[in-house]
This record gives structure tokens, sequence and C-alpha cells, in this order.
């Protein structure tokens, strides 16, 4: 009998795509280590490649392997982690070759608080994932009307029971001095900053 996780894995890892859920909205991910892997995610979306293919990761761990952590970024992972919070930071050595759109230095990496969307990334290392949608329109809370969107395009899918109504993640760029919300999704700029701030007076301690 088919094991659609397995299944799934198998099919991100050779390059094809796969819908998974997530705890925001149904996202359509491969690879991102594989350019033609990523090329095909551009396409398959019909997204310009200005707009950077963000990555999830199902730990800390595995962010921590292609993207630099500062004290906030590791501050704000472990107040939101898993969860709709994406941070835009510099890559790895790792990651720095990783085709996911014209910004080549940075990149956005996000654990989704899912256990479907955890498990496949368990699985596979990190995905480069963004919404299942045709670029600049809604993206569908169910498998039905997504099967219909991308059909063959997509190599598996990977349904919840439910459909998934959620606000999309909130993007933030630690890349500068200063965090700069680039996207306000499901988590609000004052409760990041309230999460910074609560560590500041521990800084000048000792």
């Amino acid at each position: 009998m088919s094991d659609p996780l397995a299944d799934a894995a198998e099919a991100a890892l050779a390059g094809r795509l796969v819908v998974l859920p997530t705890d925001t909205v149904y996202g359509i991910g491969t690879r991102p280590d594989d350019p033609a892997a990523t090329a095909r995610l551009f396409e398959a979306k019909g997204r310009p490649r200005e707009l950077a293919l963000p990555v999830l990761v199902a730990s800390r761990e595995q962010a921590e392997q292609i993207a630099v952590f500062d004290e906030r970024a590791r501050r704000l992972a472990g107040r939101f982690w898993p969860g709709a919070l994406s941070l835009v930071l510099p890559r790895t050595e790792r990651s720095r070759s990783w085709a996911l759109g014209e910004e080549t230095s940075t990149i956005a990496v996000r654990m989704p608080h899912h256990p479907l969307a955890l498990a496949l990334l368990a699985r596979t290392g990190p995905l480069a994932v963004t919404s299942a949608n045709r670029s600049g329109e809604p993206t569908p809370s169910t498998c039905e009307e997504l099967q219909r969107i991308f059909g063959d395009a997509v190599a598996v899918y990977l349904c919840a029971p439910e459909p998934l109504v959620g606000a999309p993640s909130t993007v933030v760029d630690l890349t500068g001095p200063e965090l700069r919300v680039l996207r306000e999704g499901a988590l609000r700029e004052v409760e990041l900053r309230a999460a910074l701030e609560s560590a500041q007076p521990q800084t000048g301690s000792g």
C-alpha cells in the first residue's frame, strides 16, 4: 500500500514538486539545492525570480546549517518556532549556491507548525516551499482545488483532512542592524519587538 509521506519525500528529493499542508496555507515545494527543481517551482507558480523562494525546515538545527543566526534570530525562533514566522538571514556556505531567486546573499527560513509538514521535512531536510497558488492569486484551501490548478505538474499531493484556512507567515529581515518587517501576517510586529526587548536587560548584566 502506498505511503503518501514516503512518496512525497521521494518525489521532493528527486527534484519533483510536492504539495504539503502547513500551519498557514498549503505550500508547493521541492529540494532547494537542485537548480532544475527550483526552476520547475518558479515555472509552475508563474513566480517572478525577484521573489526568492523561502525554505522550510524541521528544526532550528536544520535552519542553522543554511542560515546565519545571530542572537535576535535565535530569540525569535525560540519564541515563535514552530510557527508563522519567516526569518530572512544571511546564507551559510551550504546554501550559498542554491538557485532560490535573484537574491543570492540571503535566505528566508521557517519551521512550520504542522505535523505532516514536519514529518516530511524530517525525512527530506530543508525544502524550498512557497504558497501553493498561481503567483498573485489566492491560495486554495483544499487539495481538490490545488489539483485543478497544478494537475500533473505536482508529483505528490499531501492532503490535510480539513480545509486549511490560515494567515500567511510574518516575514522579518534580520540582515541589518534593525528588525525590518517585510510582510506582516499571522504575527504582529509589536509581538516580535516585545520578544526582542524582553531580552535587552539580560544583555547588559554581568
